[in-house]
């Protein structure tokens, strides 16, 4: 009897993807557990191969990998890395995705658009993922893609302890870039004591979803710390073009807080030579030495996945942990 007890105990294994094993190893020092060693290579005509060093039958696997460039490389071995476990009697499978890649492909535009954020979680099922961990989804409505779990957790109190910390005492108002994350932007003015809101409403240029071509602010910033809040920095021409609009509305001081830092060509350029004068952003995504500036602060997220980690393992909730948000 106390064999096949042994045999059941449940045990919770890591396994990092390439794209950013850095993240996954800190992850597993918070939580105690090293990485499962991982032989991972690419034949010559591009394929991934994956085999783990370990036995995982019966074993509750996490798998962090974070989408990094080329993103369509690290997807692939998740994917292949999910399979794996199945095929090696892994008894419950969890893809921790610190960045959900083609989220921004949510919905269909106009005819013909595939929605990719559907078809990535379908091929995660497929694989023979259990559940879904991730932070900071562009849209709410991707939870609903996977056919299972989905743990959707926020960086907004890792990034706000930093803030009012930092700029404790000095009048602040929250700015929304865009009309859609004006919600998100709310729920920051909740946790900054109620201070004001604002948002930058833009126009685009038809046929250029990434160009914004004019842009005006509506909300009291005159005097004031404008703090820019966003899911995502991907070329930086939202944010630098919100920062414009508000020093011309008398802002004091504008910073930025945003959870992921894509940073595509042309972002650091535009950070750099903008008023912005703190960029703050999580490292769901590693920020190569390039891309590196001193007005760039680069906080932790892996203390936030580890508890989500250890909270699904031990079966608990981990909406409460996380205050009711996830």
């Amino acid at each position: 009897m106390g064999s096949i007890t042994a045999e059941n105990r449940k045990s919770l294994m890591l396994f990092s993807g390439r794209g950013f094993p850095a993240l996954a190893e800190e992850i597993g020092a918070v939580l105690g557990v090293d990485p499962t060693p991982m032989d991972a290579y690419d034949f010559a005509n591009g394929e991934i191969f994956v085999r783990y060093r370990d036995s995982v039958r019966g074993s509750d696997a996490f798998v962090v990998q974070s989408m990094v460039r080329p993103i369509n490389e690290w997807l692939v071995e998740s994917l292949i890395m999910v399979d794996a476990l199945k095929r090696g009697s892994a008894k419950r499978i969890t893809v921790v995705l610190p960045y959900y890649p083609y989220s921004r492909q949510d919905k269909k535009h106009r005819g013909r658009e595939p929605i990719s954020a559907r078809l990535v979680a379908d091929l995660y099922k497929t694989a023979g993922a259990n559940r879904i961990l991730t932070v900071d989804l562009h849209t709410a409505q991707i939870q609903g893609f996977f056919n299972g779990p989905v743990d959707h957790l926020f960086a907004m109190n890792i990034l706000a302890e930093y803030v009012e910390s930092k700029y404790a005492g000095r009048p602040m108002t929250v700015v929304a870039p865009d009309s859609g994350r004006v919600r998100v932007a709310e729920r920051w003015t909740d946790r900054l004591g109620g201070c004001p809101l604002a948002f930058a409403h833009k126009t685009r240029a038809p046929g250029q979803p990434t160009r914004v071509v004019a842009q005006r602010v509506i909300g009291e910033v005159e005097g004031r710390v404008c703090l820019i809040v966003d899911d995502m920095i991907d070329t930086g021409s939202t944010i630098c073009k919100a920062a414009d609009i508000l020093f011309t509305e008398g802002a004091a001081d504008v910073i930025v807080a945003a959870t992921h830092p894509v940073l595509s060509d042309p972002a650091t350029e535009r950070l750099r030579n903008s008023k912005i004068s703190e960029v703050v952003v999580t490292n769901t995504l590693p920020l190569p030495d390039d891309k590196h500036l001193d007005k760039i602060t680069v906080l932790s997220i892996a203390p936030l996945i580890a508890r989500a980690i250890r909270e699904v393992f031990d079966d608990g909730s981990v909406t409460t942990l996380f205050g009711g948000l996830s």
